[in-house]
Order: C-alpha cells, then structure tokens, then sequence
C-alpha cells in the first residue's frame, strides 16, 4: 500500500517486482477521479490502459491535453513503406493516434533535446484538483505490466494535492505547450517557490530553467547522518559526484544502487567507491531497469520526480524534482511526517539492495 500523509502519497513499484504498490493502478485512478481538467506531460505514452483512461476522460466532458517526446513517434530510418504499421515505436504511434481519434489536444514536444516530464495536473481550477509527477512512464516496462519477457522497470510515483504547487506545474504545462520553455524558452523564470503541504514542505524544481542539480547538492551538503539513493544514470554531473567524494571523505555514510547497463556512464563510480561510498548495481531475474531518480537524506528529506543525475538532464531536457521535507524543520508533528514518507522510500532502497544489488 502507497503511504500517504495528508495531502502528500508516495507510491514504489511495480508489485510484478516485489515492491508494494500497482503504478498502472495509480495513474489510471488518479485520471478517472478528473472533473474538468487533465494537462499530460509525459515523454512516452505506450500503456494502452492508461490511453484508455484519458479517452473515457474526455468522454465523460474533461478537458484532456496531452504532450509527448516526438522522437518516440519516429522511426529512427525513414521507412520505405510509411503507410504500413511496424518498428518497436509502433505502440506509441498507434496510441498516439487513438487519442487524436478521440479529439483529445495532442501534440509532440519542441524540445530538440530529450523531453523527459512525467507528470499530469488534474483539475487546475477546482474539482478534485492534483498532481502527480515521478520517474515512471506510462508504458508497459514503466509501469510494471510488461508481457514476454521483456522485463519491468522500479519506479516510484508522488501525488500532491495543494492549490500552490499545482499552480507551478500548471504553469510549467503551459510553457510546454506553448512551446516557450528548453532552448527556445522567452520569458522570465520565477524563482522555485517553497510550499507547506500537510505540515511537509515541498519544493518543486523545473529544468533546464531552475538547474536541479544545485538544488540536490545544496541538499546533500546539508546532511549530518547519511544519504541513501536509487538512480538510474549518473553522466557528466560532476556537481553531485563531486559532492559525494566530499561527504565520503568527512565520513557521512553514502549508499546508492543504479542501473547495471549505465556502469558504463557513470566515470565517476570508482572514485566515490575509493572515497567510502557503498555502491550497488541492480540485477536480477525479471528486472529489466532500475528507473528511480530517487535519494533520501538523513531518513528525513526526499528527492523524487523525473530528473537523471546527467549533465544534460542539468542544463538541456524537459525536467521536475521534488523536494519533500526540510532539514532545518523544528516542528515536531512536521518532522514526524516527513520521516514517515521518508521510511517508506528508504525501506524501498533498501529491499532493492539486497534483492537486486551486486556490490562494486
């Protein structure tokens, strides 16, 4: 069962892999509890049931806009029969146009980078107004329901419910679909806000414009007791690799696990490993990647949503994080919450470890 503390749940999955929470459940509940308005940003849409989901949504009179990473609707050669379905990218194609069929607004990204949202504002104006954002795709692998072997994906999923922080992703949508955001953006960035959410702050951050990265290290600096992570890809991000040989050698326990097929990527692994880090590799039976982008810092501050700890994550793609906790809180009930989610993350790193971790 997802956690939830107030206006604020955290979902780890898939249940196909051992963790306790269905993601292809929560994301097509959290569309069919929509009254008026669904804004889709997601880079891949290759789940037919999620598909499904928008389509009965804007039956029943909501307003859905959907927008989608363009090159997963190309073939990567032209083909010399373009009026024939086949290529792997066929699924995304053809929900692609389900959903023009349906009359729901759809359109590609302009970000000739990578666009890598993934996340949905619900009801901007009222209803049963949320938002849901984190490292899943909405596609088979990313959801956990995949089918002839082709494995699954650890993933997690936030839902938040406040006027506030919808307000920042509505207007980052807008931004989206306007086509003013990435390398053609033209119009001033307000600062992160910070908001309180069932006693739990929150502080989401949007790149290329808000630059992540310094945010997580900011965070990580701030530790006094350990930091616990589940990425997929670390590449070209030599603030956050900096910063862990920093606060290894200063003897802050640092621990993480990442996808096994970007060892490769990550140059900086062997020396955070010299420095002290205790490093993993996910691998194992029916476990095709490790998706998270994903670290709690002293069992008391979490950091979730789309964002890949790469330099062009950083500075290039379409990207959200999330800030969940604070730790300079004072408060003792806002404390008590903020562990809670946390505990729940945490537990969720550490079964990954030991089910799939191979020590480097």
């Amino acid at each position: 069962m997802a956690i939830s503390i107030g206006n604020v749940t955290l979902h780890m999955g898939p249940k196909s892999l051992g963790a306790p929470d269905d993601l292809e459940a929560a994301i097509v509940k959290f569309i069919d509890d929509a009254q008026k308005t669904l804004d889709v940003a997601v880079q891949e849409l290759e789940q037919a049931t999620i598909a499904d989901a928008l389509i009965r949504a804007r039956n029943r009179g909501v307003k859905v806009r959907v927008v989608l990473e363009g090159d997963y609707l190309l073939n990567d050669k032209p083909s010399t029969k373009p009026y024939q379905a086949t290529g792997k990218k066929e699924p995304n194609r053809e929900l692609f146009l389900a959903l023009l069929r349906a009359n729901i607004d759809t359109r590609t990204d302009y970000n000739p980078n990578i666009f890598h949202q993934k996340f949905i504002v619900r009801d901007r104006d009222g209803g049963k107004r949320g938002l849901l954002t984190g490292s899943t795709n909405f596609t088979p692998t990313g959801v956990g329901k995949s089918m002839g072997g082709h494995g699954n994906n650890l993933n997690h999923l936030v839902e938040i419910k406040s006027a506030r922080v919808l307000k920042q992703y509505a207007l980052e949508f807008d931004e989206i679909w306007d086509g003013t955001f990435g390398a053609v953006r033209n119009r001033h960035e307000t600062k992160p806000g910070e908001y309180t959410v069932s006693k739990v702050r929150v502080k989401p951050l949007f790149a290329p414009d808000h630059s992540p990265e310094m945010e997580i290290m900011k965070q990580m600096l701030k530790a006094k007791k350990r930091i616990d992570f589940a990425i997929f890809t670390f590449s070209q991000s030599s603030g956050i690799d900096d910063t862990m040989i920093a606060l290894c050698k200063a003897g802050l326990p640092v621990r993480g696990i990442f996808d096994s097929g970007m060892a490769r990527d990550w140059s900086g692994y062997p020396t955070v490993k010299k420095a002290g880090g205790d490093l993993y590799v996910a691998r194992g039976a029916g476990l095709n990647k490790l998706h998270h982008k994903l670290m709690v810092i002293d069992g008391q501050v979490i950091i979730v949503g789309s964002f890949n700890y790469t330099g062009p994550a950083n500075l290039l793609n379409d990207e959200n994080i999330v800030i969940i906790g604070d730790l300079e809180e004072t408060d003792t009930q806002a404390k008590a919450n903020q562990r809670e989610l946390a505990k729940y993350a945490l537990k969720e790193i550490n079964r990954m470890i030991t089910k799939f971790g191979k020590k480097i």
